[in-house]
């Protein structure tokens, strides 16, 4: 019967133990995708990995990204995990690694510490800023356990924004942040109110002090609670701050994960472009467990 090697490592930390974890397939040839969403349902991460050959030979893999219920287009913290995989087994050119995704080609750039070992990576989101629907501060309070005056709208309302992958970005009030926790029955509510989420309702919370950021991110109808750290949502919080407060590139320090017990820090830089505001995110990484799945 055919094996399948899989690594795990947490994603943005440094440390065992924190961050968002995360497995990756190394070698995912022979997989349906029925068996892929099995696999990462079974696994119970927030996402995993699974590397293919690329489809074109300049790039370095075809990356195909579970959460527990279905295929995702774009992710951050499956793309940190996965280079800082790949590359501790040499399969980076010079330091980088173009992986092939559904949302587009991912640029990974890979950090290593003073003795060369693997020690990150940052990610450039494969799209420009986009936005969609605004939603109802009383439903994005409900879904988040908090009062409507919690959500603060004097920068911008709840909104619906992506580089790649969609989430409702809320910015709420500091003391408010540690008190939130999802509310599946207003999320179910919400999500059927709303047929332009088209199913995907991920609501990532943000308390600001200047360019730093305190964040969680809720997505119980997607079977994660609680993220400790979602890349791609933050680099699209970059996105969207540098649109609002205007100026050419920004860069914000976001910690994700503390109410969890897996402290996350994730770095984000964000640059006007000519097709509108992108960016790259980043972090450490730190690997933990090896092994086989036999079929």
């Amino acid at each position: 019967m055919p094996s399948f090697p899989y690594e795990t490592v947490d994603v943005f930390t440094d440390k065992p133990f924190g961050g968002n974890p995360l497995a990756v397939f190394t070698d995912a040839r022979g997989l349906s995708d029925a068996q892929m969403q099995a696999l990462a349902a079974e696994m119970n991460y927030s996402e995993t990995t699974f590397v293919l050959p690329p489809d074109d030979p300049a790039n370095d893999a075809r990356v195909r990204i579970f959460h527990r219920t279905a295929e995702m287009p774009f992710a951050g913290h499956p793309n940190v995990g996965t280079g800082c995989v790949l590359a501790r087994h040499g399969r980076d050119r010079n330091g980088v690694l173009r992986f092939e995704q559904m949302a587009g080609l991912v640029e990974i750039a890979v950090e290593r510490d003073a003795d060369g070992a693997v020690s990150g990576a940052v990610i450039a989101a494969p799209q420009a800023l986009s936005l969609g629907i605004e939603l109802p501060v009383a439903g994005v309070s409900a879904c988040a356990g908090l009062k409507p005056a919690d959500i603060l709208t004097a920068a911008h309302p709840p909104v619906q924004a992506s580089l790649g992958v969609k989430f409702v970005l809320a910015q709420v009030a500091p003391d408010a942040l540690s008190g939130a926790g999802p509310d599946l029955a207003a999320f179910r509510a919400l999500e059927r109110q709303h047929a332009e989420l088209q199913g995907r309702l991920s609501l990532f919370l943000y308390a600001r002090d200047g360019n730093r950021i305190r964040a969680r991110m809720f997505a119980p109808l997607a079977g994660t609670w609680e993220d400790p750290a979602t890349g791609s949502a933050s680099a699209t919080l970059g996105a969207l701050l540098l649109s609002l407060d205007g100026g050419e590139e920004a860069a914000y320090t976001i910690t994700q994960g503390v109410e969890m017990g897996r402290a996350s820090l994730l770095n984000v830089t964000s640059r006007r472009a000519a097709d509108g505001c992108r960016s790259r995110v980043g972090g450490a990484c730190a690997p933990m467990f090896r092994g086989e799945v036999v079929l």
